[in-house]
């Protein structure tokens, strides 16, 4: 699905990653950590295609990227879906709206798939936030609806970039299970973040392989959780 050989990636003349090498296979479930800084937005950029590696190789979905036109990589994208840290929406739309937004991007806003984004409004317990604007959230009900957005197009890899540190324990318990849920489901999952309390929590619902980006390397932090 992605697969990452020997891929480094320089920015501003220096190398924040060098020789990774990591093969993401159908239905298997990842936390990447690292201390600040390490690398670990640019790594899952780097999963989804918004940069390109300056050595090695990464393949999406049996393709190498540096055959790939603008327009390949946006289908590629199409089948990832990225939970980004930062939660950006558009504030003059209610939510639901800006869940679907992907839908109108990729002209697939028909109204079976208006009828799965209410399914998936409920999924994500947002059904009585739906026509709520973004600044009218909370930092919980902003996460779930950025989960919700990243799986509108039914893709088959889920990376979520710190999606519980904003929130309190409780609600980041709920995006893991739901995280887990869609695992179960089959699709392939990697979260990166900072928070072990978070990955020893995913023990009896998961298992997990625990990656870690230290000295521009990945290295594997432990077995099976």
């Amino acid at each position: 699905m992605i697969e990452l050989e020997n891929v480094a990636y320089s920015y501003g003349g220096g190398e924040l990653l060098t020789d990774i090498s990591l093969k993401l296979a159908p239905g298997s479930f990842h936390f990447l950590t690292g201390p600040s800084g390490a690398g670990k937005t640019t790594f899952l950029k780097l999963c989804y295609g918004a940069l390109r590696p300056t050595g090695g190789h990464l393949r999406l979905f049996d393709r190498d990227v540096t055959q790939m036109d603008r327009d390949a990589i946006a289908l590629a994208r199409r089948r990832i879906g990225v939970v980004h840290q930062d939660c950006q929406f558009l504030d003059h739309l209610p939510v639901d709206e800006n869940v679907a937004l992907p839908l109108i991007a990729s002209g697939q806003a028909s109204p079976d798939e208006q009828e799965n984004l209410a399914e998936l409004m409920t999924w994500v317990g947002l059904t009585n936030r739906a026509h709520a604007l973004p600044p009218e959230l909370s930092g919980g009900e902003r996460q779930r609806a950025a989960l919700a957005r990243a799986l509108i197009l039914s893709p088959e890899v889920i990376l979520a970039d710190e999606p519980t540190g904003n929130v309190d324990w409780e609600m980041s318990q709920r995006l893991l299970r739901l995280l887990v849920e869609l695992n179960r489901m089959g699709k392939t999952i990697m979260i990166a973040t900072h928070d072990l309390s978070l990955i020893r929590a995913a023990k009896a619902q998961v298992q997990a392989r625990v990656l870690r980006i230290s000295q521009r390397r990945l290295q594997l932090a432990g077995a099976d959780l």
